[in-house]
């Protein structure tokens, strides 16, 4: 169950979460939080495989750490952006 607005796509919303770790506005579990709120149902293939790798390395993450989550969290932003 999804809890983003009608008006606005899960890739949207999910794209805007990344976006505000990478500018240090949350920390990754409230990243994984959120994205976890919103649910991948509704997203192509490629965009819920790039989701999927991007929750199990947030996951598996310290609170804090960022390096390799970085180049994940780019990776899933392209995906989604793309509809892959």
């Amino acid at each position: 169950m999804s809890t983003h607005p009608d008006f606005q796509r899960s890739d949207d919303e999910i794209v805007t979460h990344l976006s505000h770790w990478l500018m240090g506005q949350i920390g990754n579990d409230e990243l994984r939080k959120r994205v976890e709120g919103i649910g991948t149902d509704d997203l192509a293939p490629g965009q819920r495989a790039a989701v999927a790798e991007l929750m199990v390395d947030l996951q598996n993450a310290l609170p804090g750490e960022r390096g390799d989550l970085e180049r994940v969290v780019r990776e899933t932003i392209e995906a989604l952006a793309y509809g892959d």
